[in-house]
């Protein structure tokens, strides 16, 4: 086969060509121009699927390329976290020998440690100002992109030490993993999210121990840490043994109840705690509705619902807390207190009555937000009926398209011309959509 098909492949950035010609028995290691595996064309263009495919076809990452580095070097160095994951290919512990992983570890340790800008200037020997620019490492995490002296690197070394430490099963001290995770001070950085990762993963006693301690802090952002870690232990239980989930609910409800000083990081309280089944949370969110800050109280009317199925009656108290958020000052305070009021399906009037005047309340992101809970709720009343239709002038696509999927839902004589004034249904972004599959299935039905 031709080399330079896959050359080109890799040089556009098309995955599935490379994947494609791998299959049909393309060399993967196959020598570019410059005279470097095609590999290496990948980790200089920061193109993560190309290189997955490489790699997954058979690309050495431990070549020995002719200035003594290797594609994986070459990656490490180039600090992208994305990347290092794609080139480091399969049981990297048991391929590579001790030596080399002790020698990548201290690459990425050196280039972590003297900062990525520093780094570049002492290569390049260039100490003007680096370009600088925030880019996506992966779909969910950011890093900084550094350009000097005609050289582009980006700033993930420690996302990369971490992620290496945990490859070669290495059980970096806890306190490291949390310097490196704030020193970014941002939850979707690359190094914050390695970070969280590694420690989701470690679900020793001894772990939990030494993350928790850092809820005592005075630096909010080791609070706010912990409280990421946490959540991520509720979303991913690793098995039932050492689930935390329990412990988590426990020391969530402790955190509140003790006071936290800081609204940011109480307002994360109260949502993590959210995610719990805890018979106090009823009891904090009622001793936080009135909180000063409005994203507090925000996180406030998910804790008022029971988890059980069927839900039980919302006690007095939880229904007058949940009335006065519903007129809260605040409009997220509104719609959060509305989504809550709607998912207890009270059927009460005075609810309906809230929840009609929400649908209908001045600030557009109350609608929006309240619309989309009503859709799918048994309220089958005239009056959420009529607020629905007078939603479908909205400027807001999924908003209309809220509305019109509610008076389908209910069966509703005006649904055609609802739909008709969503506008049109191939909207970007909501291909995939279950409510504009309804919309469609319904048209095609009313036309048979």
């Amino acid at each position: 086969m031709d080399r330079t098909q896959l050359v080109a492949a890799v040089r556009r950035g098309d995955s599935e060509a490379v994947t494609a010609l791998l299959e049909a028995g393309a060399v993967p290691d196959t020598v570019a121009d410059d005279g470097l595996p095609v590999l290496c064309l990948a980790v200089a263009a920061y193109d993560t699927a190309v290189a997955w495919a490489l790699v997954g076809g058979g690309a050495d990452p431990d070549r020995k390329l002719p200035d003594g580095t290797t594609p994986l070097i070459r990656a490490i160095e180039g600090g992208s976290p994305a990347m290092t994951e794609a080139v480091l290919g399969r049981e990297p512990r048991l391929r590579l020998p001790e030596a080399d992983r002790e020698q990548l570890l201290a690459l990425a340790r050196h280039w972590y440690e003297r900062g990525a800008e520093d780094e570049l200037r002492v290569r390049t020997g260039d100490y003007g100002p680096a370009g600088q620019s925030r880019v996506m490492d992966d779909d969910y995490n950011h890093v900084t992109q550094l350009t000097l002296g005609g050289l582009t690197v980006r700033g993930g070394h420690g996302a990369i030490l971490t992620h290496l430490e945990w490859a070669f099963r290495i059980l970096a001290p806890v306190d490291d993993l949390v310097a490196r995770a704030v020193a970014q001070r941002e939850p979707d950085h690359v190094d914050w999210s390695s970070a969280r990762w590694v420690l989701g993963e470690r679900r020793s006693r001894e772990t939990w121990s030494a993350v928790t301690a850092y809820r005592r802090s005075p630096d909010p952002q080791h609070r706010l840490f912990v409280l990421d870690v946490l959540h991520w232990y509720l979303l991913f239980p690793s098995s039932r043994r050492n689930s935390y989930e329990t412990e988590t609910a426990e020391l969530l409800v402790a955190w509140a109840s003790e006071g936290e000083d800081d609204p940011s990081v109480l307002a994360d309280v109260l949502r993590v705690l959210s995610e719990t089944d805890h018979p106090r949370s009823r009891d904090v969110g009622l001793r936080h509705a009135g909180h000063p800050a409005p994203h507090v109280r925000a996180q406030v009317p998910d804790l008022m619902l029971s988890w059980d199925t069927p839900r039980p009656p919302l006690g007095a108290a939880v229904r007058a807390a949940l009335l006065v958020l519903a007129g809260d000052e605040d409009w997220a305070v509104r719609a959060e207190a509305g989504r809550a009021l709607i998912a207890a399906n009270d059927g009460s009037s005075d609810f309906r009555d809230v929840i009609v005047g929400l649908l209908r309340d001045p600030a557009a992101g109350v609608r929006a937000r309240v619309v989309e809970a009503v859709a799918d709720s048994p309220d089958r009343s005239t009056a959420v009926a009529d607020a629905l239709v007078s939603l479908l002038d909205e400027d807001d696509f999924g908003t209309r398209l809220n509305a019109a999927y509610g008076l389908l839902r209910r069966d509703h004589p005006r649904t055609g011309e609802a739909i008709d004034r969503v506008g049109p249904l191939n909207h970007p972004g909501f291909e995939h959509d279950h409510r504009v599959s309804a919309c469609w299935s319904w048209q095609w039905e009313a036309a048979q």
